[in-house]
């Protein structure tokens, strides 16, 4: 029983970008495109090409597991202080020149420097709340699918009465995750990073990467800011 979760930092912001500039071109006949539809957009196309590439993977190995896509929302909560703080990178790497030229375009938006990678846009992240379609993905896995879900982050929607409404905010994908993993009592949570393993001191002289670590000692890295 598999479930897979995936980014779409630079997906995301590619996808807003193009409409942001065709909308500046031709504002009557193309809209501008928000964050809720681009996250959507960028788990469509991004679970096409993991279905593609695990139902290879399957044949390959003369298995008959079946792959599925959820475009997943997540509830969160209007009140979260994450929307007056935004601290979640989205979109392309850019030199300090780049960026200084995107804040002249758009002096709403927040700019910050990625991990020494480089600048990058950020928007609110705000915790996730209720994955909406937890039972749809339960049911795919009880009828033996490789479920893709939760794709970057999932799409942070807010409750409005009965309905829902679409948040401009992005969720981080490992919170995301790990509720997923919490709400369907999985018995393992992997994270892929870029990074051989967790670490202390990240980046620093005092640098201690960490292969193993409980819960309190979790709790105390977290207290002391690490």
């Amino acid at each position: 029983e598999i479930i897979i979760t995936h980014g779409n930092g630079p997906q995301v912001g590619m996808i807003q970008n193009a409409f942001a500039y065709a909308h500046k071109d031709d504002p009557a006949k193309i809209p501008a495109m928000d964050l809720p539809e681009c996250g959507a957009m960028s788990q469509g196309y991004i679970g096409y090409h993991l279905q593609q590439a695990i139902g290879a993977a399957m044949h390959k190995e003369y298995k008959r597991w079946h792959v599925a896509s959820v475009v997943t929302q997540i509830e969160v909560d209007p009140d979260d202080p994450a929307f007056k703080n935004p601290t979640k990178p989205i979109g392309a790497f850019m030199s300090k020149e780049e960026a200084d030229a995107e804040l002249e375009k758009h002096p709403d938006w927040t700019m910050v420097e990625d991990s020494g990678r480089g600048y990058r846009r950020v928007v609110a992240s705000p915790q996730p709340k209720k994955i909406v379609e937890y039972e749809s993905i339960l049911n795919l896995l009880d009828n033996e699918f490789i479920v893709i879900a939760c794709g970057g982050g999932g799409i942070p929607v807010m409750r409005h009465g009965n309905h829902l409404k679409g948040a401009s905010a992005v969720i981080d994908k490992d919170f995301a995750s790990e509720r997923l993993a919490e709400d369907l009592h999985a018995d393992y949570l992997i994270i892929l990073t870029a990074v051989e393993k967790v670490a202390i001191h990240f980046g620093q002289a005092d640098e201690q990467w960490l292969s193993e670590m409980t819960t309190d000692q979790a709790r105390q890295y977290m207290a002391q800011n690490e």
